[in-house]
């Protein structure tokens, strides 16, 4: 009769004391999120525990942090570009008035960062 763990796909080895040992290897890949993969993180933790759990017991945190994370990167770059276009913030703005070019373009990656932030960190 197999055990929960071979049905689930584990293995055992054979040690020298002639006890079987789970072959426990994490496949756990290696953290690589920032900023909007901390924030995700945290956001499961304390509003989403059950996910937060599944993820951890299943060992798939750092996978689903990471793909977050560079998911919310790609995005806020799309955005911000886009933004900028339709705006018409160039860079002739920025040789002109430096000041004015800083204001909208820092006006513009909040208004990102709030979209990126309500479609991918907090859902």
């Amino acid at each position: 009769m197999k055990s929960t763990f071979e049905k689930m796909g584990g293995t055992y080895t054979l040690g020298a004391d002639g006890i079987y040992y789970p072959n426990l290897v994490s496949t756990d890949e290696e953290p690589h999120y920032g900023k909007y993969g901390m924030m995700r993180k945290t956001y499961l933790k304390e509003y989403r525990p059950a996910m937060y759990s599944l993820y951890m017991l299943e060992d798939r945190l750092t996978e689903h942090l990471n793909l977050v994370d560079d998911e919310a990167q790609e995005r806020m770059v799309i955005l911000v570009r886009q933004m900028m276009e339709r705006q018409g913030i160039a860079e002739e703005l920025k040789a002109r008035d430096q000041m004015a070019w800083v204001r909208a373009v820092n006006g513009i990656r909040n208004m990102a960062e709030e979209i990126v932030l309500n479609e991918l960190i907090y859902r």
